[in-house]
């Protein structure tokens, strides 16, 4: 159902291609429509996010709508991670850089979380995005300077997750949450 959900968005998106005026440029934010039981989905909802850095008005509405949507994901840690970075590099941004930043922000959230801290390689769309890329090389900096090697991941390996991180037992590891 998903899958069919996600083609029925994208092809809508293709017919409604973006179209460049002076400054002025179209790009859809990832919305979803509403879902009836029988997957039909209605597109209607499905709002532009118009980016216009020709006047200071519309420059500071852009700003803050990419800023609440960058901390207010409802996934704490990239709440907190993208919220911070977006809040430190919007302003210095032209228009190539928002559209990245855009498109990060349209990521799923759980993918997102397991490709900036190395637990799985991103496809090479989101690799080659210098937001991402900007984005990931702090939080790895970050799991650099603050964590533990013995409480992190091997990369390539989800995080084990739990109350019980510490256990005292045969199997289980002597710290962390592995």
């Amino acid at each position: 159902m998903a899958t069919l959900r996600i083609a029925l968005r994208n092809a809508h998106r293709s017919v409604n291609t973006s179209t460049v005026t002076d400054r002025t440029t179209t790009i859809f934010r990832p919305q979803y429509g509403l879902i009836s039981r029988y997957c039909s989905t209605d597109f209607s909802n499905t709002q532009p996010l118009n980016i216009d850095l020709s006047n200071e008005g519309s420059k500071r509405r852009l700003f803050n709508r990419l800023l609440y949507r960058s901390k207010q994901r409802g996934f704490l840690e990239l709440d907190l991670v993208l919220g911070k970075w977006v809040e430190e590099h919007i302003h210095s941004m032209d228009e190539n850089g928002i559209k990245s930043l855009v498109h990060v922000l349209g990521l799923e959230n759980p993918d997102l979380w397991k490709w900036l801290t190395g637990q799985e390689q991103p496809p090479e769309a989101v690799t080659v995005n210098p937001v991402f890329s900007a984005v990931q090389e702090k939080v790895l900096k970050n799991l650099d300077n603050h964590s533990s090697p013995e409480t992190r991941a091997t990369p390539g390996q989800p995080w084990v997750r739990g109350w019980d991180d510490i256990k005292k037992g045969r199997d289980s590891p002597i710290t962390g949450n592995q």
